[in-house]
């Protein structure tokens, strides 16, 4: 029998491959191509005088200049609003190549194609621009400031104002027996990829099409843009997704300037051109995320139950806003985690600033949120002076609640209803993984070696598996191999692996016969991307759906073929066999030739398909409803997103001289329904929670006040190495199958990186006894707190005056 492959920890078939060098990424195709070179702005905020490309004509081995004037049609119209809002009044996008002015360090102004990259780079250096410069909006106090514009037409620099509430919140607070007030902030980040963005083009003038292969997380996405932008049916357009070297969120956006720019200059040149991008360019023109400023009001009674609760964000988005509102309505809704204020409203207010533009990164949004919610929760707990899971677990969503109703629209722009969970069971798990109730103990014995430690926690919910859908496509070769295809790209993730699974045990076959493939517009052109935690939920579900077509499919030509009932077959190892008649069997692969009714025989396999050998002369070769072939394609389109869950808890030790922060012990727990893998699982946490610890403590993009990136740059930009991240994670799950999908399963992908800011908080504030309002935080900044707290927080954590 076929051993159970769904639950298993599988090993990751993709390894091999990549451990032995042979991943093919995008700069180790076309090795004739032509290359691409970006001249960007070199400032923050101006107006383009004038741009004099003549120096570069006449130099050896170019081959083509691009500005602005050179673009016609859709090319010379802003880049699209990818998801448009009611509430995004003033929407901005960039142009592929700046018209009149720049808004970023960093802003593509002119292309030049070459016969290498070296000459493209110096031909680059040779452009002569004017500029009239202008004073930047650099930061969110400028932008709320607003008394200078990144755009004139632009109010205030106010791209939207959007307000959810389920109540009066005001008056709830004005209610309630106890209030506090924050103030919070966390700082702008990035996802830094090891790989960077770029695109290669081919143009086939015989046959009127256009291939692009791009470093990206959606490639139908980027197919359709390109189909748009140069006027191509999308049939003739194909893009294809090679191994990509990470994400994170970045690689989500589509277009990229490049990625029209480089197909077109492959059409007018009839010869294939590609684009690198470097990693100085990756800082300054890609994306970054996290800025927000909060304030929170909240109101609640002497258990900690919160009766009402009040939040406005200030939210950074760059200068243009392609990605639309998705971060901030990530933030003010994920925000509420597994608690159940009664009444709640939540306004944001997406800025612009002279900066690289906000798009989502692992996370996307809810790191904020979280942190906005769980300091609450930990200054009720001061407040009060109660154990801070006792003040969560008042506010918990019981499991006999579920589905449970916030009340609110979610980014899907669906509502806000959480499917499945267990949040005390949660809670107990992770006290005891992390030894919560014996904390007092190890402190005291710390505290007697003239050490300091502290202990965190941060609770959340994630919305995940968000639609519209996506599918799958499955094929029975002739060989008994089993070829599946989804159109959503893969960045690392373990879709080869995972997805197989599914398919070894909905259709009872062979792990090993199993061929994934992702990202190849050709083999599944109709798909949405990578990201949101999406992929196993949404392709996932659709292959399972697919493999339960073939299962039927071949059921039902086994019947045909061994006269049996559908209802006395089995399928096991590829082999279709009738229950308890051994030797009454016939291989799926035997049933992929009979499935196609042939005229000619190409090989000995083909033979049992020719008319005279096999069918029933009084019926059609392909009766009406059905299809030649041994294969099916179907899609999944959710009603409405699930929703992962989890809590992660950290011991830190704070060096009393240095401020030097050391993580001692680190717990997770997670519900994401049923585990596909939990080998898998375990790995995205993990990497998530290398990632949130650079977040929390070590990353920033650290703009001047000209809008000039200062650490642009690995030698600069201060990450993690393995000798700050965790060298042991604890990790346990729950699961709580979800009810929205054919498998009961959630998303896992950004679990690891979303509570970090807030458990981190958390626990430099336990140790320090001192309220921690702003992340991320450097021993630098650690150590000034120290010098400059005079004992008193009231400028942080407020309780409002007439608190009773």
């Amino acid at each position: 029998m076929t051993t159970k492959a769904f639950g298993e920890r599988v090993a990751r078939v993709e390894d091999e491959r990549f451990l032995r060098g042979r991943g093919r990424y995008l700069d180790d195709l076309a090795p004739d191509a032509l290359h691409v070179a970006v001249l960007r702005s070199p400032h923050a905020h101006a107006r383009i005088l004038d741009i004099d490309v003549d120096p570069v004509l006449d130099l050896d081995g170019v081959v083509a200049v691009y500005t602005y004037d050179d673009l016609t049609g859709a090319m010379a119209e802003p880049l699209p609003m990818l998801i448009p809002h009611p509430d995004l009044t003033h929407g901005r996008t960039q142009y592929a190549l700046a018209k009149d002015q720049v808004n970023y360090v960093g802003e593509a102004i002119a292309m030049v194609v070459a016969v290498d990259r070296y000459v493209a780079e110096d031909a680059v250096g040779r452009i002569v621009v004017s500029y009239e410069v202008m004073t930047p909006v650099v930061g969110l106090d400028a932008a709320r400031a607003a008394e200078r514009l990144v755009h004139d037409d632009v109010p205030g620099n106010v791209a939207a104002t959007s307000t959810q509430a389920t109540g009066d919140a005001m008056a709830a607070i004005g209610r309630a027996p106890h209030r506090l007030a924050l103030d919070l902030d966390i700082e702008r980040s990035a996802c830094t990829p090891m790989e960077g963005r770029g695109t290669v083009a081919k143009w086939d003038t015989d046959n009127g099409r256009l291939e692009v292969w791009s470093s990206t997380q959606t490639s139908t996405g980027v197919r359709a843009a390109i189909a748009s932008k140069l006027g191509l049916d999308l049939s003739v357009v194909d893009v294809i997704t090679p191994d990509v070297g990470g994400g994170f969120g970045v690689k989500v956006v589509h277009p990229w300037p490049e990625e029209v720019l480089v197909p077109m200059a492959a059409m007018a040149l009839g010869r294939p051109v590609k684009f690198t991008e470097d990693r100085r360019e990756h800082f300054i023109s890609a994306a970054h995320e996290r800025a927000q400023q909060q304030h929170v009001e909240v109101g609640f009674d002497d258990d900690g139950r919160i009766l009402g609760l009040d939040v406005e964000v200030w939210h950074d988005n760059g200068a243009y806003l392609p990605y639309g509102l998705i971060v901030p309505i990530i933030t003010t809704t994920q925000l509420l985690g597994p608690y159940k204020p009664p009444v709640y409203k939540a306004t944001f207010h997406s800025l612009y600033t002279n900066t690289v533009i906000v798009t989502p990164y692992r996370g996307a949004g809810r790191p904020q949120g979280v942190f906005a919610m769980e300091r609450t929760m930990d200054a009720i707990a001061s407040y009060l002076g109660k154990d801070r899971t006792e003040v969560r677990s008042a506010n918990f969503i019981q499991p006999d609640e579920f589905p449970y109703d916030q009340g609110l629209i979610f980014q899907d722009g669906k509502p806000l209803i959480y499917d499945s969970g267990d949040f005390p069971q949660m809670l107990d798990k992770l006290k005891t993984l992390v030894g919560w109730d014996e904390f007092g103990a190890f402190r005291d014995e710390m505290r007697a070696q003239g050490r300091t430690v502290g202990m965190g926690i941060g609770c959340y919910v994630e919305g995940t598996g968000v639609g519209p859908y996506e599918g799958g496509h499955i094929q029975v070769e002739t060989t008994g191999k089993i070829k599946v295809s989804t159109g959503l790209t893969t960045q690392g993730q373990g879709h080869q692996t995972a997805f197989a699974q599914i398919v070894a045990d909905e259709l009872g076959v062979r792990f090993e016969d199993v061929e994934v493939v992702t990202g190849d517009t050709r083999r599944m052109p109709y798909a949405v991307g990578t990201y949101a935690s999406r992929a196993a939920v949404m392709s996932g579900s659709a292959i399972a759906l697919s493999a339960r077509s073939v299962k039927r499919k071949a059921l039902e030509l086994a019947a045909e073929a061994l006269e049996a009932n559908v209802d006395d077959l089995e399928i096991a190892d590829g082999v279709v066999s009738v229950k308890g008649a051994p030797g009454a069997q016939v291989s799926l692969g035997t049933l992929a030739v009979l499935s196609n009714p042939l005229r000619y025989a190409f090989d000995e396999a083909s033979k049992a398909a020719t008319q005279f050998s096999v069918g029933d002369a009084d019926k059609v070769p392909v009766p009406e409803g059905t299809s030649p072939g041994l294969e099916s394609r179907d899609f999944y389109s959710p009603p409405r997103s699930t929703f992962a869950s989890g809590m992660h808890a950290v011991i830190v030790e704070t060096d009393p001289d240095t401020a030097e922060i050391t993580i001692l012990k680190y717990a997770v727990v997670h519900d994401c329904g049923r585990l596909i893998n939990p080998m898998i699982v375990e790995g995205q946490i993990h990497g998530g929670v290398a990632q949130g610890v650079g977040g929390a403590l070590y990353e920033r993009m650290a703009y001047d006040e000209h809008g000039q990136l200062q650490n642009a740059s690995f030698m600069d930009f201060l990450m993690p190495y393995v000798t700050e991240v965790p060298k042991t994670i604890d990790v346990d799950h729950l699961e709580t199958p979800s009810p929205l999908n054919p498998l009961g399963i959630k998303g896992a992908g950004e679990a690891g990186v979303i509570p970090s800011a807030a458990v981190f908080a958390s626990a430099i504030e336990d140790a320090e006894g001192f309220t921690i309002t702003r992340m991320p935080i450097s021993p630098s900044e650690l150590y000034d707190l120290r010098r400059t707290h005079a004992g008193s927080d009231e400028a942080a954590v407020v309780a409002v005056e007439g608190d009773s």
